[in-house]
């Protein structure tokens, strides 16, 4: 008897409770705090239809719900801190029935800059240590890790086009597969031959252009490896739509048809 109450007790654990708990979330209240932060720092939340920006707001209880904030040197979270980096990173999931970032748990935020360990093997075996300033990093481990002071509304990087949050939580969706490769977990074979096709065209053009040292609408950042091309052209997407569409429209229509949104629509 008490074996069969034991099993029913687990499985309302372990189905039930996950579904209630989701309903609990997705139905509280959205204060108007929470809207007003959105308006201030998520650009164009204020120009979305109206059904985009209930999606976002869904995305957002959910990433807020399932993902811990942790500061870093002296830096204090408040609800700013967690709505901004919520709904930049959840803009990259509007319109698309998918997990809100599985594999992350935990972001870290730093005031600013902050210092990363790197190390390299030179040939020959020498093992040599540097340090590097960064502004944001996505770990494999399940965090990512951001400078406040990149994230928050910042004229300067709005109009170079770039948004750090964007930028790391591209990093999360390449990596879903195990590996950050550029290549995003896709619903085909056919779209996965199609993404490589444009992918490896755009990526060498980007590659030529910054060897010659030419401008270009894509940042040359993006040359460093196919990862980081995939996270610059997703911030190009975003921040730069018209301006893409218009200049690379095949990856344009890529990215489009792999984020399921046109940003134009509210740019």
């Amino acid at each position: 008897m008490w074996a069969l109450v034991l099993i029913i007790g687990l499985a309302l654990a372990f189905f039930v409770w996950p579904k209630l708990r989701l309903y609990y979330v997705l139905n509280r209240p959205f204060p108007s705090e929470y809207r007003r932060i959105l308006r201030k720092n998520v650009p164009g939340y204020i120009a979305m239809p109206t059904h985009l920006q209930m999606q976002l707001k869904r995305r957002i209880r959910v990433f807020l719900s399932e993902k811990t904030f942790v500061g870093c040197g002296g830096f204090e979270v408040n609800d700013e801190v967690r709505l901004t980096i919520a709904g930049k990173a959840c803009l990259l999931l509007l319109n698309r029935e998918i997990a809100v970032f599985p594999r992350l748990s935990q972001i870290l935020v730093y005031p600013g800059a902050f210092i990363a360990p790197r190390q390299h093997t030179e040939l020959g075996g020498v093992v040599t240590h540097t340090n590097q300033t960064l502004s944001g990093e996505s770990w494999s481990d399940g965090r990512v890790i951001l400078a406040w002071d990149q994230v928050a509304n910042n004229p300067h990087w709005d109009e170079l086009g770039q948004d750090v949050v964007i930028h790391e939580f591209a990093h999360q969706l390449d990596s879903e597969d195990g590996s950050v490769n550029g290549a995003p977990i896709l619903n085909s074979r056919e779209a996965y031959r199609l993404w490589s096709e444009v992918m490896a065209k755009e990526y060498a053009a980007l590659l030529e252009a910054t060897e010659r040292n030419q401008p270009y609408l894509i940042d040359r950042y993006g040359a460093t490896n196919p990862g980081e091309f995939f996270a610059v052209t997703s911030e190009a997407f975003f921040k730069k739509a018209h301006a893409l569409a218009e200049k690379h429209p095949r990856l344009f229509e890529l990215l489009r048809s792999y984020y399921q949104v046109d940003p134009r629509e509210w740019q």
